[in-house]
Protein backbone atom coordinates (compact mmCIF):
# COMPACT_ATOMS: atom_id res chain seq x y z
CA UNK A 1 0.00 0.00 0.00
CA UNK A 2 1.56 3.34 -1.30
CA UNK A 3 1.27 6.62 0.31
CA UNK A 4 -0.56 7.96 -2.31
CA UNK A 5 -3.16 5.80 -1.20
CA UNK A 6 -3.52 3.96 -4.81
CA UNK A 7 -3.98 0.63 -4.26
CA UNK A 8 -4.80 -2.19 -6.25
CA UNK A 9 -8.21 -3.17 -6.20
CA UNK A 10 -7.78 -7.21 -7.67
CA UNK A 11 -11.61 -7.81 -5.58
CA UNK A 12 -14.37 -6.20 -6.90
CA UNK A 13 -17.63 -7.09 -6.08
CA UNK A 14 -20.67 -7.99 -8.63
CA UNK A 15 -21.83 -4.37 -7.75
CA UNK A 16 -18.06 -2.65 -8.44
CA UNK A 17 -17.74 -4.31 -11.53
CA UNK A 18 -21.79 -3.59 -12.73
CA UNK A 19 -20.70 0.31 -11.67
CA UNK A 20 -17.51 0.17 -13.47
CA UNK A 21 -19.65 -1.38 -17.15
CA UNK A 22 -22.55 1.20 -16.84
CA UNK A 23 -19.67 4.68 -17.16
CA UNK A 24 -17.58 3.19 -19.57
CA UNK A 25 -21.18 2.73 -21.57
CA UNK A 26 -22.15 6.57 -20.51
CA UNK A 27 -18.71 7.74 -21.46
CA UNK A 28 -18.68 5.78 -24.75
CA UNK A 29 -21.88 7.72 -25.32
CA UNK A 30 -20.98 10.53 -24.47
CA UNK A 31 -23.26 11.12 -21.42
CA UNK A 32 -20.37 11.41 -18.93
CA UNK A 33 -16.96 13.52 -18.63
CA UNK A 34 -14.95 11.12 -16.68
CA UNK A 35 -12.44 14.02 -15.25
CA UNK A 36 -16.00 16.09 -14.67
CA UNK A 37 -17.19 13.10 -12.26
CA UNK A 38 -14.36 12.39 -10.86
CA UNK A 39 -13.73 15.72 -9.71
CA UNK A 40 -17.26 15.74 -8.37
CA UNK A 41 -16.26 12.57 -6.36
CA UNK A 42 -13.18 14.40 -5.06
CA UNK A 43 -15.24 17.31 -3.39
CA UNK A 44 -17.68 14.88 -1.82
CA UNK A 45 -15.01 13.18 -0.84
CA UNK A 46 -12.51 15.33 0.49
CA UNK A 47 -14.72 18.94 0.96
CA UNK A 48 -18.21 19.13 1.30
CA UNK A 49 -18.94 15.65 3.45
CA UNK A 50 -15.73 15.77 5.72
CA UNK A 51 -16.59 19.41 6.92
CA UNK A 52 -19.36 18.04 8.40
CA UNK A 53 -17.51 16.06 10.65
CA UNK A 54 -14.94 18.87 11.31
CA UNK A 55 -17.93 20.93 12.54
CA UNK A 56 -18.84 18.13 15.38
CA UNK A 57 -14.70 17.42 16.21
CA UNK A 58 -14.30 21.29 16.88
CA UNK A 59 -17.73 21.44 18.72
CA UNK A 60 -16.46 18.60 20.95
CA UNK A 61 -13.07 20.26 21.65
CA UNK A 62 -14.60 23.91 22.27
CA UNK A 63 -17.61 22.36 24.46
CA UNK A 64 -17.23 20.44 27.26
CA UNK A 65 -20.75 19.63 27.24
CA UNK A 66 -21.27 18.71 24.19
CA UNK A 67 -18.03 16.00 24.26
CA UNK A 68 -19.23 14.85 27.23
CA UNK A 69 -22.73 14.35 25.01
CA UNK A 70 -20.92 12.95 21.86
CA UNK A 71 -18.82 10.75 23.73
CA UNK A 72 -22.04 9.50 25.48
CA UNK A 73 -24.07 8.80 22.62
CA UNK A 74 -22.86 9.99 19.32
CA UNK A 75 -26.03 9.71 17.02
CA UNK A 76 -27.73 12.22 19.15
CA UNK A 77 -25.07 14.46 19.67
CA UNK A 78 -24.49 14.56 15.63
CA UNK A 79 -27.96 14.81 15.55
CA UNK A 80 -28.00 18.15 16.87
CA UNK A 81 -25.90 19.61 14.44
CA UNK A 82 -28.53 18.51 12.00
CA UNK A 83 -26.17 15.63 10.67
CA UNK A 84 -28.79 12.76 10.23
CA UNK A 85 -29.04 10.67 7.18
CA UNK A 86 -28.29 7.16 5.72
CA UNK A 87 -24.94 5.83 7.62
CA UNK A 88 -25.45 8.24 10.40
CA UNK A 89 -27.42 5.81 12.73
CA UNK A 90 -25.81 4.13 15.67
CA UNK A 91 -22.45 6.16 15.75
CA UNK A 92 -20.05 5.76 18.15
CA UNK A 93 -17.14 8.85 18.81
CA UNK A 94 -13.12 6.93 20.07
CA UNK A 95 -11.09 10.10 21.52
CA UNK A 96 -7.15 10.09 20.51
CA UNK A 97 -5.23 10.41 23.39
CA UNK A 98 -1.37 10.77 24.19
CA UNK A 99 -1.55 7.00 25.29
CA UNK A 100 -3.95 5.99 22.78
CA UNK A 101 -4.55 6.66 18.57
CA UNK A 102 -7.74 5.14 17.12
CA UNK A 103 -8.00 4.05 13.73
CA UNK A 104 -11.64 3.05 11.74
CA UNK A 105 -12.05 -0.07 9.40
CA UNK A 106 -14.59 -2.09 7.89
CA UNK A 107 -13.09 -5.27 7.34
CA UNK A 108 -16.11 -7.01 5.93
CA UNK A 109 -16.98 -4.40 3.38
CA UNK A 110 -17.12 -0.70 3.67
CA UNK A 111 -19.33 0.67 6.05
CA UNK A 112 -18.56 4.23 6.62
CA UNK A 113 -20.25 7.24 8.28
CA UNK A 114 -21.36 9.23 5.23
CA UNK A 115 -23.45 11.59 7.49
CA UNK A 116 -19.83 12.99 9.04
CA UNK A 117 -17.52 12.03 6.34
CA UNK A 118 -19.51 12.21 3.00
CA UNK A 119 -18.35 9.52 0.55
CA UNK A 120 -15.97 7.09 1.52
CA UNK A 121 -12.40 7.57 -0.35
CA UNK A 122 -11.06 4.63 -2.82
CA UNK A 123 -9.25 3.42 -0.49
CA UNK A 124 -10.70 2.89 2.43
CA UNK A 125 -12.58 0.02 0.73
CA UNK A 126 -9.72 -1.92 -0.60
CA UNK A 127 -8.58 -5.19 0.28
CA UNK A 128 -5.22 -4.23 1.11
CA UNK A 129 -6.75 -1.49 3.82
CA UNK A 130 -9.23 -3.40 5.20
CA UNK A 131 -6.89 -6.70 5.67
CA UNK A 132 -3.87 -4.67 7.03
CA UNK A 133 -5.46 -2.10 9.29
CA UNK A 134 -6.22 -4.70 11.34
CA UNK A 135 -2.79 -6.77 11.24
CA UNK A 136 -0.72 -4.59 10.97
CA UNK A 137 -2.04 -1.15 11.81
CA UNK A 138 1.35 0.63 12.88
CA UNK A 139 2.66 0.08 9.37
CA UNK A 140 -0.62 1.41 7.58
CA UNK A 141 -0.21 4.39 9.78
CA UNK A 142 3.28 4.75 9.05
CA UNK A 143 2.44 4.96 5.47
CA UNK A 144 -0.33 7.53 6.12
CA UNK A 145 2.98 9.57 7.23
CA UNK A 146 1.57 8.87 11.00
CA UNK A 147 4.90 8.33 13.15
CA UNK A 148 3.38 7.30 17.19
CA UNK A 149 5.85 6.74 20.01
CA UNK A 150 6.00 3.04 20.51
CA UNK A 151 4.42 3.63 23.21
CA UNK A 152 1.09 4.20 22.14
CA UNK A 153 -1.62 1.57 22.02
CA UNK A 154 -3.43 1.47 18.80
CA UNK A 155 -6.79 0.84 18.64
CA UNK A 156 -8.82 -0.19 15.34
CA UNK A 157 -12.44 -0.60 15.32
CA UNK A 158 -14.04 -2.56 13.10
CA UNK A 159 -17.45 -0.79 11.59
CA UNK A 160 -20.19 -2.80 10.59
CA UNK A 161 -23.95 -2.47 9.59
CA UNK A 162 -24.72 -1.90 13.04
CA UNK A 163 -21.96 0.69 14.22
CA UNK A 164 -20.07 2.92 12.69
CA UNK A 165 -17.36 4.97 14.50
CA UNK A 166 -16.21 8.70 14.54
CA UNK A 167 -12.40 9.53 15.56
CA UNK A 168 -12.14 12.40 17.63
CA UNK A 169 -8.47 13.41 17.13
CA UNK A 170 -6.17 15.10 19.86
CA UNK A 171 -6.64 19.15 19.69
CA UNK A 172 -3.82 20.75 18.81
CA UNK A 173 -1.22 22.65 21.22
CA UNK A 174 -1.74 26.25 20.29
CA UNK A 175 -5.47 26.48 19.71
CA UNK A 176 -6.59 28.07 23.00
CA UNK A 177 -9.53 30.74 22.33
CA UNK A 178 -9.83 29.61 18.74
CA UNK A 179 -13.51 29.77 17.54
CA UNK A 180 -15.40 26.48 16.43
CA UNK A 181 -14.99 27.66 12.93
CA UNK A 182 -11.18 28.09 13.10
CA UNK A 183 -10.50 25.04 14.83
CA UNK A 184 -13.01 22.72 12.06
CA UNK A 185 -9.87 24.04 9.74
CA UNK A 186 -7.62 21.87 11.41
CA UNK A 187 -9.99 18.24 10.87
CA UNK A 188 -9.03 16.14 8.30
CA UNK A 189 -10.96 13.15 7.12
CA UNK A 190 -8.11 10.92 7.81
CA UNK A 191 -8.12 12.55 10.95
CA UNK A 192 -11.47 11.25 11.57
CA UNK A 193 -10.64 8.13 10.10
CA UNK A 194 -7.60 7.19 12.26
CA UNK A 195 -5.23 7.36 9.26
CA UNK A 196 -4.21 11.04 10.14
CA UNK A 197 -3.52 13.71 12.71
CA UNK A 198 -5.16 17.16 13.33
CA UNK A 199 -3.51 19.78 10.93
CA UNK A 200 -0.67 21.83 13.10
CA UNK A 201 -2.31 24.97 13.82
CA UNK A 202 1.06 27.13 13.15
CA UNK A 203 1.12 25.66 9.15
CA UNK A 204 -2.40 26.83 9.42
CA UNK A 205 -1.84 30.55 9.86
CA UNK A 206 0.79 30.60 7.71
CA UNK A 207 -1.06 29.85 4.81
CA UNK A 208 -4.13 32.68 5.83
Amino acid sequence: MSHDHDHEHSELSDIELRVRALETLLTEKGYIDPPALDELIETYETKIGPKNGAMVVAKAWADPDYHARLMNDATAAIAELGFTGRQGEHMVAVENTAETHNMVVCTLCSCYPWTVLGLPPVWYKSAPYRSRAVRDPRGVLAEFGVSLPEQTNIKVWDSTAEVRYLVVPQRPAGTDGWSEQKLAELVTRDSMIGTGLALDPSKLEEAA
